[in-house]
């Protein structure tokens, strides 16, 4: 399974399509008549485990145009978070060519590469590489063809401004002659050599140097095409009834209120209905026609003052090495119970919506029992496969295409927009466009799971070590659960739970609940043991590398000298931690308004280390983006 569907908190890849739609009597006979029809149901993940492949030969990941300009093909889609930029940063350093003559494909199942879904922070350290790799061979693949024209050593040859130049200078090879070359034909189907060295990083030219965004001038300016945006002639607009309420069914609806309005189709297919007009206005009053018309069965769910009550009485227990069994070390119970000083605690973590600038939004066309839709989602093969599964027609026969979208990072995993406009662009036989409005986007996209955490710890007799330490988070999720901080009795466990409400990724998934449980217990801990936050902290922690951006916060922010202030209404914290093979570490100030409570961010200093930075300009952007 790819490395970015590990972790057990991505529910919405389990989930299969939101509508198994019938086969009319036309696709039927077509189907009997070519043999019997047999119809296989996988889940997303499931379907990603075997669709990466063929992504190692130079025709899938790289084009060279007769005018020398370079195509870049990736799965991997750009929503914000910088990705296009820095494929083409890494392909242009690889290629030796100035980064406009660099053009980058994303998220296109008829054309790209399956990378696997955009998640898990996977696109730098796994598409990238492979990206480095294409762009290398084909600047070997050009020293070579240039070698063998000029009769000379390999090593000879030169390469510079985007050319293969001969030992005297006075000959060149551009990448547009070997656009027109057989050799490269002959290349791009074999798969890429083994033995590609890329460029070390002391030899960087363009990566790890500040890049603008590549298509920066068409975002700010609107001309940029979003998935909400895109125009097909003859397109229509839909819209779909919803229930009243989460997982409730559809008893009986009068259809025929809606047919009257001009222009308004009306489609009914068991739980789905929605309509179609000449604008997203007609068809959204068309639904409310409906609405008032249909009645509902609906399910009971806890209230939110239960929710967390419910997570832990309906938690799933594992014996058989899932998710809910625990990382265990030591004797937790006996550390426990023989301590001294042992403090409790329960941290709660609501659901939350990802509420991205762009609602979910798709086109669906049919043209001769095909079907593409442009449409914003994260996992674009995935999404494929569940329109394919909702229509019951083959993948090949299914074409998705992500534009550069307006934000997700977690929230579109799934293809509900897609399936949606699919069926009804069906139904009149032309493109229909389908947006979800802000209220759809908040009530029916899946949140973020909520999650109960609790905490049991101890420390040793000098008050100064963490003794045991006891962790358990109901249904929230296990990312970034592990602690930091040393201790030889440990025991660590993710339970899942029934959860009242559709939930998934959200961006970081559950190390933003674990990291503010474990770090708010912490500075518990500290104060039971009379010791200052950040003293406690390096006298715990194991991580060198958490260390030393913990120290740099603290410097640059002052610590040692704001905590000795006294200041009305005025308090100082910190926080540090890790997840993804990236640390972090906090200090801020905050003031509280003694009338009504609220708090109020005065200042926030924070350290940040991820490893080799590939854009500094994009990092700094990642980073102040989201203090």
């Amino acid at each position: 399974m790819p490395e970015e569907l590990i972790e057990a908190e991505r529910y919405e890849l389990s989930e299969p399509p939101p509508y198994l739609f019938r086969v009319n009597r036309r696709e039927f006979l077509e189907s009997v008549g070519a043999g019997l029809c047999i119809v296989a149901m996988q889940s997303a993940a499931t379907a990603q485990q075997g669709q990466q492949q063929g992504t190692d030969s130079l025709e899938a990941r790289l084009h060279v145009g007769e005018d020398g300009r370079i195509t870049i093909l990736t799965g991997k889609i750009e929503e914000g978070q910088g990705a296009k930029t820095e494929v083409a940063i890494a392909a242009a350093e690889e290629l030796r060519v100035p980064m406009e003559r660099v053009q980058v494909v994303m998220a296109d199942t008829g054309l790209t590469p399956n990378d696997g879904t955009t998640a898990g922070s996977r696109t730098t350290p796994s598409t990238v590489p492979a990206v480095r790799k294409a762009a290398a061979a084909a600047r070997q693949l050009l020293i070579s063809v240039a070698a063998q024209q000029w009769n000379v050593a390999r090593d000879r040859v030169r390469i510079e401004a985007g050319a293969a130049t001969s030992p005297d200078g006075q000959q060149k090879l551009t990448y547009a002659d070997l656009g027109r070359s057989p050799e490269l034909a002959k290349a791009y189907n074999q798969p890429l050599p083994s033995d590609v060295n890329i460029t070390p990083a002391k030899d960087w030219q363009t990566l790890g140097r500040p890049q603008n965004r590549v298509n920066g001038t068409d975002i700010v300016t609107g001309a940029h095409k979003f998935p909400s945006d895109i125009q097909r002639p003859g397109m229509l607009y839909g819209s779909i009834l919803r229930p009243p309420s989460y997982e409730a069914s559809l008893i009986s609806v009068d259809t025929d209120v809606a047919k009257p309005l001009e222009g308004v189709t009306v489609v009914r297919d068991s739980q789905f209905l929605g309509c179609t007009a000449p604008t997203s206005y007609q068809a959204r009053k068309a639904v409310e026609a409906l609405a008032a018309t249909a009645k509902w069965k609906e399910k009971q769910h806890p209230s939110s003052d239960t929710l967390f009550e419910h997570l832990k009485e309906h938690a799933k227990t594992d014996d058989g090495g899932g998710p809910s069994r625990p990382k265990s070390t030591g004797d937790v119970d006996t550390a426990l119970a023989s301590a001294k000083t042992r403090l409790k605690a329960s941290y709660r973590v609501s659901y939350i919506q990802h509420a991205p600038m762009e609602p979910r939004a798709a086109v669906a066309e049919w043209q001769d029992g095909k079907l593409t839709v442009w449409t914003g989602t994260s996992n674009p093969f995935s999404v494929r496969e569940q329109l394919a599964q909702a229509f019951r027609v083959p993948p090949a026969k299914v074409r998705v295409i992500v534009p550069d979208m307006g934000g997700g990072f977690g929230g579109k995993h799934t293809g509900e927009a897609a399936i949606e406009a699919a069926r009804l662009a069906r139904e009149v036989n032309k493109p229909v466009s389908l947006r979800w409005t802000r209220a759809e986007e908040f009530t029916w996209a899946y949140c973020r799971p909520a999650g109960l955490i609790e905490l049991d710890a101890a420390l040793d007799d000098e008050k100064k070590r963490i003794l045991a330490w006891d962790f358990a988070n109901y249904n929230s999720g296990g990312s970034a659960i592990d602690t930091p901080y040393g201790t030889k009795n440990a025991r660590i466990r993710y339970v899942p739970s029934d959860s009242p409400l559709r939930q998934g990724s959200y961006r970081a998934l559950a190390s933003t609940a674990n990291n503010f449980a474990r770090e708010c217990f912490t500075d518990e801990l500290a104060q039971a043991a009379g010791m200052d936050p950040l003293e406690f902290r390096l006298a715990n922690l194991e991580d060198d590398r958490i260390r030393v951006v913990l120290k740099a916060a603290a410097a640059k922010f002052g610590w040692a000298d704001r905590t000795k202030q006294q200041r009305p209404n005025r308090a100082v914290g910190l926080a540090c931690g890790t997840e993804k093979n990236s640390v972090v570490a906090a200090c801020v100030e905050v003031e509280v308004d003694p009338r009504t409570g609220t708090p109020r961010l005065l200042e926030i200093c924070q350290a940040f280390e991820c490893g080799a930075i590939l854009n500094p300009a994009n990092l700094q952007a990642q980073v102040e983006g989201s203090s």
